[in-house]
Parts: structure tokens; C-alpha cells; sequence
């Protein structure tokens, strides 16, 4: 989801800024704000994934197309490695509890700092906290877990 979006957070987060102001009426209360805003913020990096993988799939077929270039060589093994890192990531993300992965996205991926994560989630800074540690933990665990399963 809002995994990996990296050095691209800051537009992924302006952007969906952007369309949630744009879309405000049609925030119906069913859901908290915080909720709604937060999957945009989701969608917006679902889209940057895929326009990654689109961008990733060009590399490969130019890297294909000149094979003898060391730099599409070089290029082509850090894209597809790249990508199998974020896809893992985005995988055990999912397996974690709402709460452990809205503290996760709010922390690394819309990089917000401790005092705008409370704000944001509204939970006391000690939450925030514990609730980051252990979230963090569970994830690489589940990341271990991945490549034992498949190292």
C-alpha cells in the first residue's frame, strides 16, 4: 500500500492531500476522517506502484533489447530486485492489524514525525510508541519469516 513509496511519499501524500480536498463532499462520515484520508493515501501509492511496475517493465525490455550494456545489466537486476523487495514488504504489510500498519504508514511511509503521528491518529505519544516498536517488530518478523521460507 503506502509501502515503498519511499522517496516518492512526498508527492504520493501531497497528491492525496490534493484529491481528498477535492473529494471533501463526498466524505459521507461512515468511516472516521482519518480512515477515509488514509485510503486515499493508499490508492494514491497503489497507483505509484503501478506506474513503477510499468516503468520497471521498460528497463527490463530495453535491458533485453541491448543485452551487451552493462548499465542495462546493472539496471535491470537492481530494478526487478528492487521491486521483489517492495512487493514482499506491501505483502507482510497487509498481514498486519489495521492499527500496527496505520502507525507503520503514518511513521515510514508518509514519514510523519512522532508529534504528527499523534495528531493523525489521535492516540497518546506512549501508544504511538509501544504501538510503532511492536508493529515494527511483527514486520520483520514476517519478513524473516518470508525468506526463510523462500531464501
Amino acid at each position: 500500500m503506502l509501502l515503498g513509496a519511499g522517496s516518492d511519499a512526498e508527492d504520493v501524500v501531497q497528491e492525496a492531500f490534493v484529491k481528498g480536498y477535492r473529494s471533501i463532499s463526498r466524505y459521507r462520515g461512515e468511516s472516521s476522517f482519518r480512515s477515509w484520508l488514509l485510503a486515499i493515501v493508499a490508492n494514491e501509492t497503489r497507483n505509484l506502484y503501478r506506474s513503477r511496475n510499468r516503468r520497471d517493465a521498460l528497463v527490463l525490455r530495453a535491458a533485453a533489447a541491448n543485452p551487451g550494456s552493462e548499465i542495462a545489466e546493472d539496471a535491470a537486476v537492481g530494478t526487478v530486485l528492487a521491486a521483489e523487495r517492495r512487493t514482499k514488504l506491501v505483502q507482510a504489510l497487509r498481514l498486519l492489524p489495521v492499527k500496527d500498519r496505520e502507525v507503520i504508514v503514518c511513521r515510514f511511509f508518509l514519514d510523519l514525525s512522532e508529534d504528527e503521528t499523534v495528531a493523525m491518529l489521535g492516540w497518546p505519544r506512549g501508544t504511538v510508541k509501544s504501538r510503532t516498536s511492536r508493529a515494527l517488530t511483527k514486520l520483520r518478523n514476517l519478513l524473516d519469516r518470508e525468506e526463510v521460507r523462500h531464501g
